[in-house]
């Protein structure tokens, strides 16, 4: 049997022939590769700093680090996202609080956020800083929670893990012009990859020395922040507890090779999505919202299943189509639902509209070299094992 799988890296002998190029140079880790990725970043997304790390978790902690967040701060996020947009704040000592979604675009609901901040004000509670994940590559209301930053005093990182080569309002995902930092994802089966990988923007030069810092275990090769003379050009100087999230220029190399294919990338999952979208039409399902001010990345293509079909017919149907060779998937389980969360005091309810499309979601296979044939096999099969459910199902 051929799996057709979720999602899966693109490769090509460009991509091959950059890292072999990198394995024959003298740098294998901390060599030119790194800063180009960087730069190739920060010009296809208009922001003026761009700092790379081994994993989009290393990211958010870092980011998280820079702006203070510590013991005593509170971090919100949204539950439907992967657990490091939360385990990030844990990791810095600070406590965690989620946003409940919108219940169409699946992302953190702006009218949740704001009724959140209102009850969190009159407790003296108010998170110092708020992460919104642009679930499956669609962006956030961005504007929205810029707003609110502003009234309530909060910084904003967005989690743009899925979404690069996307944009809001015109402009491309990673700019920050509603964010202070942004962080993108190199996964193997994200938009573009780099093996594992991650990458914080910012418009803060201060924000982005401090991350880069952070991340190289706290040392600084600047004379200006040592606190004393050098010994000599090879001196150094910890300042301050940092870890070692450094990007190799191996991983750097495969992105900047990749970075050729983004805006290709991107548009044949729109072609994908909008196959899909009319060949569901038929399909007793809900399929993906887009909002008119963003291009989603499209990293996801989730399809909900209606609320008569959730709980053991959603598992059955799940369970079948994978049985059939389709690599279907689910992202995610609400965060607060996991038994650490559920540990530290989150319950099954807090988050009614989060935990509702936990019981009805279906990632389909989405990734650029998904041909014609492999998706009419899957909606082929979701419409058949939809439609037997239907008829087992009293009116």
């Amino acid at each position: 049997m051929n799996l057709i799988p979720y999602g899966r890296q693109d490769i090509d002998d460009a991509d091959i022939a950059a890292v072999a190029e990198v394995l024959r140079s003298d740098f294998l880790t901390q060599g030119p590769a790194v800063p180009r990725f960087e730069q190739a970043i920060a010009s296809y997304c208009g922001v003026g700093h761009a700092v790379a790390a081994n994993s989009a978790t290393s990211s958010l902690h870092v980011a998280c680090l820079a702006l203070g967040v510590g013991k005593g701060s509170i971090v919100w996020t949204t539950p439907i996202t992967f657990v490091a947009s939360a385990n990030c704040a844990l990791y810095c000592g600070a406590s965690v609080d989620f946003v409940d979604i919108d219940p169409v675009t699946y992302n953190m609901s702006v009218d949740r956020l704001e009724e959140k901040l209102l009850a969190a004000k009159k407790s003296g509670s108010l998170p110092s800083v708020v992460i919104p994940v642009h679930l499956c590559g669609q962006p956030c209301d961005m504007a929205g929670i810029h707003a609110l930053s502003l009234e309530y005093g909060f910084r904003v990182i967005e989690d743009a893990s899925h979404a690069i080569g996307g944009t809001y309002r015109n402009e491309p995902v990673g700019n920050c012009r509603y964010s202070d930092i942004t962080v993108f994802s190199f996964h193997p089966v994200k938009i573009i990859t780099t093996g594992e990988g991650g990458m914080a923007t910012t418009n803060d030069p201060e924000l982005a020395k401090r991350m880069r810092m952070l991340g190289s275990h706290g040392i600084t090769r600047d004379a200006r922040e040592m606190t004393r003379e050098p010994d000599g050009p090879w001196y150094y100087e910890q300042v301050e507890l940092g870890f070692n999230y450094r990007m190799t220029d191996i991983q750097a190399a495969l992105g900047v090779s990749q970075m050729r294919r983004l805006d290709e990338f991107v548009s044949r999952r729109h072609a994908i999505a909008g196959r899909y979208d009319e060949s569901l039409r038929n399909v007793n399902v809900t399929a993906p919202w887009q909002h008119p001010d963003g291009y989603s990345g499209l990293h996801l293509y989730v399809v909900r299943l209606h609320s008569n079909m959730q709980g053991s017919i959603h598992r059955k149907i799940f369970d079948e189509m994978r049985a059939t060779g389709i690599g279907v998937n689910l992202h995610y389980i609400p965060v607060h639902m996991q038994p650490y969360y559920q540990k530290i005091g989150f319950n099954a309810g807090d988050f009614p509209a989060a935990e509702q499309y936990y019981e009805t979601a279906i990632s389909l296979p989405m990734f650029p070299a998904l041909t014609e044939a492999q998706q009419d096999t899957v909606v082929s099969t979701l419409r058949k094992l939809v439609n037997q459910q239907e008829v087992k199902i009293p009116s």
